[in-house]
C-alpha cells in the first residue's frame, strides 16, 4: 500500500490548487456577498480539464481517478467551497451521462459539459421526497416516443444556469423499481424555475426549485432503460459523497491556514497567540483530524476506483467522518480569531456557513450512519 502521491497526482493538485489561489479565493467574499454564479470562473476551469473529471476523453472528459478527483475537489475548495461544490454535481451529472448513456447521447451531451458550455443539475430531492429519495413524486408519463413529466424537484444547484437536468422520475409503479432517469433540456416548454433560495452559505451558487408542467422530452433522453434511474442515481451519489468530503477537507484546511497565519501575527499578554500551549495543542488536533480524514478520503475513493464490494460503505463513511470533521475545524479556526473570525472580510465566517450544509446534503450524516450500520450488521 503506497500513500505517496504520484508525480502526475501531485501536478494535478499543484494545477488546481494554483488556479483556487489565483482565480477562486480573490473573489469568494464578494461573490458570496453578490450572490454571483462565477460562470466565466468555471469555464476557465474546464479548460484545464476540470468539468469532465472523470469522464472519458473520447467526449472531451480527463479521464482521471476518483482519487484524482478529490485532489482537485479539495484543491478548488481551499479558494471557495461553494464553487468546488457546484463543481462536483456538474462532474457528477456529466459521469452519470458517461457511465450509463448510450453513445448518442455520449457524444451529444458531453463535449459541451466538458467544457462547461453546457451546465449540468441533478434532479432528485423534491419537496416530499429528501432522505426518502425513493418517495418520489415527479411522472414521466410516455406518449409515444416522448414523456412528458409533471412534478417538483427542491434544492437544485446551479438551476437557472442549467442547461441540462438530470431528473430522476416515476415511470412506473412505487419504490426505487420505478424510477428512470431522464435528461430534460433547461430550455424545454414546460420548465418553471423557483426564486434563487436565501440560504446560510453556498451563495456563490444558485439553489432553486425546478417546476414541470407538462414537460416533454424525447424518450431517447432516457439514460438506461426504464426503472434503472434509482441504481443510476445512487451510483451517482457515491462518487459525489467523495466529492463534497473532499470539498470539506479543502476549505477546513484553508480556515487552518488563516488561523496559523493569524497565530504568528496576532499577541496576546505579551506573547503570539502561536506561543501558548493550549492553542498549540488545539491546532496540533485540528492538523491531526485534517490528515486522519484525508487519508480515510483517499482509501474510500481508491475502493471506488478498484469497484471494491465496500466500496459504497467505505463512501458513506468517508462523507459523514470527513464533513462532520471539516466542519469542526473550521469552526475552530473561526473561533482561534475572536472577533475577527465573525468578520466577513477575514473569510472564516463564509467558510464555516458554506462547510455546514456539508453534513446535509449528498445523503444526510444520519443516512450515511444507516448505510454502515445496514453493511456491518449485515442487512
Amino acid at each position: 500500500m503506497n500513500f505517496e502521491l504520484s508525480e502526475e497526482q501531485r501536478a494535478i493538485r499543484d494545477m488546481a490548487r494554483d488556479f483556487a489561489r489565483d482565480q477562486i479565493a480573490p473573489h469568494a467574499v464578494q461573490w458570496d456577498e453578490d450572490k454571483h454564479f462565477p460562470v466565466d470562473t468555471l469555464r476557465a476551469a474546464a479548460e484545464l480539464g476540470m468539468g469532465g473529471v472523470y469522464v472519458a476523453d473520447d467526449v472531451g472528459g480527463s479521464g482521471l481517478s476518483r482519487l484524482d478527483a478529490a485532489l482537485i475537489f479539495e484543491a478548488l475548495a481551499t479558494g471557495c467551497p461553494s464553487i468546488s461544490a457546484y463543481m462536483s454535481i456538474h462532474n457528477m451529472s456529466a459521469w452519470m451521462i458517461d457511465a450509463f448513456g448510450s453513445e448518442a447521447q455520449r457524444r451529444a451531451w458531453l463535449p459541451g459539459l466538458c467544457s462547461m458550455d453546457m451546465l449540468a443539475s441533478y434532479c432528485l430531492t423534491e419537496p416530499g421526497a429528501g432522505s426518502d429519495a425513493a418517495a418520489l413524486k415527479t411522472k414521466a408519463v410516455r406518449e409515444g416516443d416522448d414523456y412528458v413529466l409533471d412534478g417538483q424537484k427542491q434544492f437544485i444547484s446551479g438551476a437557472g444556469s442549467g442547461d441540462v437536468y438530470v431528473v430522476m422520475a416515476r415511470t412506473g409503479g412505487e419504490g426505487p423499481k420505478g424510477i428512470s432517469a431522464i435528461m430534460v433540456p433547461g430550455d424545454t416548454p414546460g420548465v418553471r424555475l423557483g426564486a434563487n433560495e436565501r440560504k446560510m452559505g453556498w451563495n456563490a451558487q444558485p439553489t432553486r426549485a425546478v417546476m414541470f408542467e407538462g414537460a416533454r422530452v424525447p424518450v431517447a433522453n432516457r439514460l438506461g432503460e426504464e426503472g434503472q434511474g434509482f441504481s443510476i442515481a445512487m451510483a451517482g451519489l457515491d462518487g459525489g459523497r467523495l466529492n463534497i468530503a473532499a470539498c470539506s477537507l479543502g476549505g477546513a484546511q484553508a480556515g487552518l491556514d488563516k488561523a496559523l497565519a493569524y497565530m504568528d501575527e496576532r499577541s496576546a499578554f505579551g506573547a503570539k497567540l502561536k506561543e501558548f500551549q493550549a492553542l498549540q495543542f488545539r491546532v496540533a488536533d485540528m492538523a491531526t483530524e485534517l490528515e486522519v480524514a484525508r487519508t480515510f478520503l483517499h482509501r474510500a475513493a481508491a475502493a471506488l476506483d478498484a469497484k471494491r464490494p465496500d466500496a459504497v460503505m467505505l463512501c458513506a463513511m468517508a462523507k459523514r467522518y470527513v464533513t462532520d470533521i471539516g466542519f469542526e475545524v473550521a469552526n475552530q479556526a473561526l473561533q482561534l480569531h475572536g472577533g475577527y473570525g465573525y468578520l466577513s472580510e477575514f473569510g472564516l465566517e463564509k467558510i464555516v456557513r458554506d462547510l455546514r450544509v456539508h453534513q446535509i446534503l449528498e445523503g444526510t450524516n444520519e443516512i450515511m450512519r444507516l448505510i454502515v450500520a445496514r453493511q456491518v450488521l449485515g442487512r
